[in-house]
């Protein structure tokens, strides 16, 4: 039976467009390294960032089931934009340490906090079953978000010819998106009362749902690739600016705005090619029973590919083999969150969430300070090969471990 497309899901389809509206993503690399940062120094942020959700991710989820899911989603978005402005005006690495420190502090406040509200409403409408191809629905609108940014940023890029303004531009959509998430109903709200004895009582459920070892082995498949999507993903920046350089059309034209253009026409593409893998997610998942493990392993393999053409400068196919690592992404993201939201109860579903979230942001911290290391040592390349061929045999080994512990 297919769902219902009412109002609410109008508006959660508008929230992950307006979300993803962060018109400095598709030059958030190249920004940096032009402030003088080394591939180690950012390696170093991102971890930074990856590490403050470590201590807070738990906390806030938990938070947001206890207090409020509305208040954590409106803090989360006042904490982006302070760090947007510090972006701005960053001229240093400590402003960009305090940056991202502010940014991690709103991914712990989000993360987690409203896929566990569509839930609850799928759950409250009764229509838990479409959970996969509703939230699918939903998240393919969160990537033409970022299809439609990457389009604007490279536009506003190649006019001014600098990547300063795209952070202040990226207020104006999360000032619209605390409006839009004030305006839920309550009902998806979830606050309690009676909020020591709630605690508690996540707490303990928390504990319990993750003991199950079909709960953790779909939180680790989802977290491992996660983190490595998340903490690689801006690295396939200077592809798409090596390949744009290598193209002969707009040769008249400032090599900055050249790439600022192309760049933002690559990201566009992409990003159209993510929405559609997010919406045929559930259709996907029906045909085939080892989707999530099969991508998995694929998505590390083009891993090892993209490392392989970057270091013998064949930019088109790397460029396709580290695109493919985001199509995996958005195609993996609504499975193993409605397989997840099968195997536990909707009342502490955003706390597991945040625990399979505090999992990915240990990873990503760590692969964000190995790949930003081998990269100045090694070279992006090899930096890649190392990393992707790392993951997948420690995947292979865990895989059939956690599936030998689920037969016995």
């Amino acid at each position: 039976m297919p769902f219902t497309k009412d109002r609410q899901y109008y508006k959660f389809c508008f929230y992950g467009f307006l979300k993803n509206l962060r018109f400095f993503d598709a030059f958030f690399l190249l920004y940096l390294k032009q402030k003088g940062l080394t591939y180690t120094e950012i390696g170093s942020l991102y971890a930074l960032r990856e590490i403050v959700i470590n201590l807070s991710e738990v906390p806030t989820g938990i938070f947001a089931d206890t207090f409020g899911r509305k208040k954590s989603l409106m803090l989360s978005f006042l904490a982006y934009i302070l760090s947007f402005i510090l972006f701005y005006i960053g001229m240093s690495y400590h402003i960009f340490l305090a940056a991202f420190v502010l940014y991690g502090i709103a991914d712990a406040l989000r993360s987690g906090t409203h896929k566990g509200m569509i839930m609850k409403y799928l759950e409250l409408n009764k229509q838990s079953a479409q959970k996969i191809t509703y939230y699918g629905h939903t998240r393919a609108c969160s990537q033409r978000g970022s299809a439609l940014s990457a389009l604007i940023a490279g536009i506003i890029v190649y006019f001014s010819g600098n990547y300063e303004k795209i952070f202040l531009i990226s207020i104006i959509p999360y000032l619209l998106n605390i409006f839009l998430i004030w305006s839920y109903p309550d009902e998806l709200d979830f606050s309690d009362k009676k909020k020591l004895k709630k605690l508690k009582s996540n707490i303990s459920a928390l504990w319990q749902a993750l003991k199950n070892p079909k709960v953790f082995r779909i939180v680790h498949s989802s977290a491992v690739f996660t983190a490595y999507q998340k903490a690689t993903k801006d690295y396939i920046q200077p592809v798409m600016k090596n390949l744009a350089l290598t193209l002969p059309i707009l040769t008249g034209v400032y090599i900055g705005k050249k790439t600022g253009l192309f760049i933002g026409i690559f990201y566009t593409l992409l990003y159209l090619l993510t929405a559609t893998a997010s919406k045929y997610a559930g259709v996907l998942s029906n045909k085939f029973n080892k989707l999530s493990y099969q991508t998995l392993i694929i998505g590390f393999f083009a891993g090892i590919a993209g490392g392989y053409f970057f270091s013998s400068q064949l930019w088109l196919p790397a460029l396709i083999a580290f695109s493919g690592i985001y199509v995996l992404q958005s195609l993996r993201k609504p499975i193993l969150t409605g397989n997840l939201a099968d195997k536990v109860p909707n009342k502490i579903l955003t706390s597991v969430l945040s625990a399979e979230s505090l999992y990915r942001t240990l990873l990503t911290s760590i692969i964000a300070l190995l790949l930003g290391y081998f990269a100045d040592r090694f070279g992006l390349g090899n930096a890649f090969i190392y990393i992707s061929s790392g993951l997948l045999v420690m995947s292979f080994l865990l895989n059939n471990l956690s599936t030998s512990d689920i037969e016995h």
